[in-house]
Parts: C-alpha cells; structure tokens; sequence
C-alpha cells in the first residue's frame, strides 16, 4: 500500500517506468474509494480483481457521459434562449453600419410613447384612449457606445426637444423641427439616419422599447430598487412614492418614474396629496403642494433623463442576478412584449457582451446629456438648439476617431446649419454644459442660463433624484 499521496508503492520495482506505477496506484486508489463508498451504503461489491485498461475504459465512459449530460443541459438551454430571442420582433434599419467583431460600436435606443399592449389603469394613466396620443414619437433617444476591449459603456441622451436639420416630410415639419418627430413618419431608419447626418454619429443596431414592453420586462425581472431620499409626485405620469427609502418599483410605477417630467419631492418627509388633485388646474396643484412643503424639478425633460439613467443603472442591477431558471424563463418570454430588434442584433452576440460585462459596476457606465440651449422659436415654441463647442467636444470624447462629418448638421438658434468646430481625440475628460428650463406654475418659462456638470453626470444627480440601491 502507498505511504502517502505523492509516495511509490512498497512492493518491489519491476520493469514498468515510474509513470506506470504512478499511474496504477492512482487507479488502485480509485478502485478502494469505490467500495469504500459502495460498503458504506450497504450495497455488495464482487471483490475480483479489475484490470487496469478496464478501469481506464470505465473512468472515460463516466466522464463522456458527463459531459454529454452537460452539453444537453447547456445546449438545451441555449436553443430555449435562441428560440425566444427569435420570437423577438424585428425590424430592418436602413443606413445602418455593420459592427467590426471586437471594436467599439454604437446602439441607438429608442424610447418609444406607442401605448400599443396596454389595457386597464394603465392605459387610462398614459392617455392611450386620446386621440391627442395617438400614432409613436421617440420620447426617449440614447446611444449607447459600447467599448469590449476597453471594458466600457457609455450613453449620451438627445432631448425629445432637440432641434434637428430634418432629412424627410419637410412639407409637414419644416426644414427643422424636434428630433422627436422624425420617429411616427419615418420609424427606426429615419431617426437613425438623421442622428448620423446631424452628429456624425454611425449608427450599428437599434432597439425600440414601447411603454408595454419596459413594464414586461421591469416586472420580469421582479421589479427594480430604487432609492428615493424623499416622497415623490408627479400628477402627470401618475408617479406616487408615498415615504422615502429603498424600495421595489415595478408594474406602472416603473413606467411612471422613467416617464417622470413633472417631478415633485417633499423634503419635509410627508407623502401626503390633495385628495382632490386630479380635479386641480395646474397652478392651484402646485400652490397646494407647495403649502404641503412639496418642491418642484424645474429641468423638464434634462430631469427625466437623470431618472431614466437611474432606472437603468438599476434594472442592469437586477439582470446581473439572473441565475434562477424560472426568472430566467420569465425574463425571456417576456421580452418579445413591446421590445423590438434591428436584423443585426444575434443570441451569440448577446450571450458575449453578457459574458464580457457581467462584472461592470452600473455605477460605472458613463451618462452623458447633449449640451443644448432653450429658446423660444416663434415657429416651434419652446425647443432646444445644439450649443457649440460643448457638443462636439462632448461627442469627441465619447466616440472618438468613430465620429464622422456631419452631411447635415443641426441648426443653430438663429437656424444657420454650420459644421462643428474641429475639436482633436484625446483622452482628456472634458466639462459638459447642460441646459435647464425653470418652471413656475403652470406655465413654463424657458431660460437661456446653462449648467456646467460633470463628464459623467452620476456623479452630478441632483439628491433628490432616486437612485439605484441594495435591500437590507
């Protein structure tokens, strides 16, 4: 018998090379910890001598078998995955720029207001029974650049107001208008077409997400948390957080906080409303609410967008946590429900970047809004106007070498369309201006005055914006 793990046998040398017998004690070995176990049991065992090829025979059977039984679980699995990532809605877009395997690419995100798949409560709060709603605008455009080697995500918001050189339907829209419009005439292509002309920005896949389907896949992840430093209100997208703390959103108040332009927070702790509110004009609403201690987000839209960020963060959060096969399953069935992919997007692709980016701290993914100017046009009412040289420095430093030359820029406020200043790649973290709009009642009062933030706003949230966080 050895003496020990690494010791020879005490019988005398024969002939074989010390790699035989090495191998012989560790197949003896294998055959004693067999019966051990078997005589444990109770279960009988036939003492005669086994050979050694036939024990190598059995120890390569068990291990193939092993993994066959892996593969099928595996390969089971994937095949469910790519049969629900195929029941996915798809769209072609046009103009789109095939992404180079392994380099940085953009994903344009389409935030759309189509109330198509929601019934009940939920359709009543959202409007979708008006005609005044009917038909899609893109209430929310991100671009998402994607950096594998480098490890990092980034996302630049375009506000709905943006004022854009429009491509098409110039009859119906004039030679500029919101670039919000470009989405109900022309779908995904269109905007994503006028994104690249306007910025330089190329654009490789595309994602549409409608209010249904960020609710389905909101609740199949089991909802997100959300910090909230105070009670929040916002009588317009039904947002009603009645105490301050981390806590679960899901269902219609997930829609409402990423639809939350009209925010209010009461520092004084009380989540207390008139109970008469929805009878209310807008300017006794807020008179009401402010003698309640309730304060009001003056930023519109430049508000919202921080909240969508916040909710994103958390519902990336979430996702990291997909381990259970039946939330898994969840997930996945209902992501075909309001979600809709560009023909570029494939499971492989997906499944790598997932790999790739599991252990991203969403805290970390870089948050951007593009720096504009708000004033009132006589023939567009309250817009937002490209401002230069923040733009540019802002998109160079996102995308860098990525960036092309703009066929048709972005009017400025005296709608003169002039190429962007040359602004040279570098690695330097640049300020970012923003814009705020101050509202007093119920009529807003755009303001030319401009925020200088952050590169990377998730540094620069307002306190009593939510944020993501851990349940105790």
């Amino acid at each position: 018998m050895p003496r020990g793990r690494d010791d020879s046998p005490d019988e005398p040398a024969s002939g074989r090379s010390a790699k035989s017998k090495q191998s012989l004690a560790n197949q003896h070995r294998l055959l004693e910890l067999g019966n051990a176990v078997y005589q444990q049991g109770g279960a009988r065992r036939n003492r005669r001598k086994v050979r050694p090829h036939r024990v190598r025979r059995r120890i390569i059977i068990s291990a193939v078998v092993l993994l066959v039984l892996i593969a099928g679980v595996v390969g089971g699995s994937y095949y469910y995955a790519n049969y629900r990532f195929n029941a996915i809605p798809r769209i072609r877009v046009a103009h789109e720029v095939k992404p180079i395997s392994g380099k940085p690419f953009n994903i344009l995100m389409i935030g759309s207001d189509s109330r198509v798949g929601l019934s009940g409560i939920v359709a009543r709060q959202t409007g979708a029974t008006s005609a005044l709603v009917a038909g899609e605008r893109s209430d929310v455009v991100k671009i998402i650049h994607v950096d594998p080697d480098a490890g990092v995500i980034s996302m630049v918001s375009v506000p709905r107001d943006t004022v854009v050189t429009l491509l098409a339907h110039q009859s119906l829209y004039g030679q500029y208008n919101r670039i919000n419009v470009n989405l109900g005439n022309g779908g995904p292509s269109l905007l994503a077409q006028t994104i690249t002309a306007n910025f330089g920005i190329p654009i490789n896949q595309t994602i549409v997400v409608s209010f249904a389907g960020l609710i389905n896949v909101a609740d199949a992840l089991g909802g997100v948390y959300l910090d909230f430093a105070y009670p929040a209100f916002d009588p317009e997208s039904d947002l009603w957080i009645r105490h301050a703390g981390c806590q679960l959103v899901k269902g219609p108040p997930a829609l409402a906080v990423t639809r939350s332009r009209h925010y209010y927070y009461n520092p004084r702790g009380s989540g207390t409303i008139p109970s008469h509110w929805a009878s209310l004009s807008t300017s006794q609403l807020y008179s009401d609410l402010s003698n309640e201690g309730w304060l009001y987000d003056p930023t519109s839209d430049f508000g919202r967008i921080a909240r969508q960020d916040a909710f994103l963060r958390a519902m990336i959060d979430q996702a990291k946590k997909l381990y259970n096969p039946l939330t898994i399953n969840k997930f996945l069935s209902a992501i075909p429900q309001g979600i809709t992919l560009d023909s570029n997007f494939s499971l492989n692709e997906l499944i790598g970047l997932a790999v790739r980016f599991h252990g991203i701290n969403a805290n970390g993914i870089r948050t951007y809004t593009l720096p504009t100017t708000a004033v009132n046009n006589t023939s567009l009412g309250d817009v937002l106007f490209v401002q230069q040289p923040y733009s540019q420095e802002q998109l160079v430093g996102i995308f860098g070498s990525q960036l092309e030359k703009p066929t048709n820029p972005p009017p400025n406020a005296q709608l003169q369309t002039l190429q962007p200043p040359f602004v040279a790649v570098t690695t330097t973290t640049l300020p970012v201006t923003t814009t705020t709009k101050k509202t007093t009642g119920k009529k807003h009062v755009t303001s030319p005055s401009t925020t200088t933030t952050t590169a990377n706003p998730t540094l620069a949230v307002p306190n009593f914006d939510p944020r993501p966080c851990t349940p105790t």
